[in-house]
């Protein structure tokens, strides 16, 4: 069994754009990161991502509306940044507070911006199969991932559970796509798919975004499959000084002995989400001339 190491494939992949990064002439690539409210994890999320872009040389802009904003300026603020020039990549940090339209905001981002892949042109390009778009940060490092770990999907049967938007949904399309490091043949799975066990237990890929704390367990897994742990769940652990630890969707301790590779949660597909940020930022900046 081999536990695939996220942090040390996204390393490499961060310096891999470093050096490309350093070769620019001029101005370098920037990103805008917009984050609204004090939410914890999109506190430390945006902070990564800015620490990410510093050492890779990518110049990222951390815009702080007031909580109060209304749709209509938040908004506003997004056009003025798709008009934007020295603007390469905006992300708005999910999730807003309850009063904003977040699916409205993602979609009024310039597509050619939209390095977070959510606006539904960048999605349909996935539906298509079309690389010109940006896909999703972390179906994208998913597939980074199992590339860099040297796992074979065409002619494999994947099955991922959940079917979200952000990522079972797009993780699917990508696996599915007829390309080089693709070709599966794919069985998506969510909370009315009935037995889902015996469904898992095919699967030679099994990628887990169905956002339970530790549900699949080692019944559910075919030996010598390849289980990729996209779930971040926090549980009580008394003995932790936070008190709580992280778990990812599949309980790693039972799990673990059957497969061939294994992702860990942290550690696994979480590095991977910035570090595609930050390629599709690059992608973004080139496409918009830059050199």
């Amino acid at each position: 069994m081999e536990v695939i190491d996220g942090n040390q494939i996204a390393a490499a992949l961060v310096a891999e754009l470093k050096a490309e990064v350093s070769a620019i002439r001029g101005r370098k690539p920037c990103i805008t990161l917009v984050r609204v409210g004090e939410d914890p994890a999109s506190v430390s999320y945006v902070k990564k991502k800015g620490r990410t872009a510093a050492e890779i040389g990518i110049e990222s802009r951390v815009l702080l509306p007031p909580v109060g904003i209304a749709q209509a300026e938040l908004e506003a603020l997004v056009d003025g940044l798709n008009r934007d020039p020295g603007v390469d990549g905006i992300l708005v940090q999910s999730p807003l507070p309850d009063h904003l339209d977040e699916a409205a905001v993602f979609a009024r981002i310039s597509p050619e911006k939209d390095v977070d892949g959510f606006h539904p042109y960048n999605l349909g390009k996935v539906v298509q199969g079309d690389e010109a778009g940006f896909a999703p940060c972390t179906p994208a490092g998913i597939m980074e991932l199992l590339a860099r770990s040297s796992v074979e999907l065409e002619g494999r049967h994947v099955v991922v559970l959940g079917r979200s938007l952000i990522v079972g949904r797009p993780v699917a399309l990508l696996a599915l796509q007829r390309r080089a490091g693709a070709n599966a043949t794919v069985t998506v799975c969510h909370s009315k798919t009935v037995d889902l066990p015996s469904i898992a237990r095919q699967a030679d890929v099994l990628i887990a975004a169905i956002g339970r704390a530790e549900f699949v367990t080692a019944d559910m897994v075919k030996p010598g499959a390849v289980v990729i742990d996209v779930g971040i769940n926090r549980v009580s652990d008394p003995s932790r000084k936070a008190g709580y630890r992280l778990v990812g969707d599949v309980h790693f301790e039972s799990v673990a002995p059957l497969v061939s590779k294994i992702t860990p949660v942290p550690g696994g597909v979480g590095p991977m989400t910035v570090a595609m940020l930050m390629k599709n930022t690059v992608k973004a900046f080139r496409r918009r001339g830059g050199c």
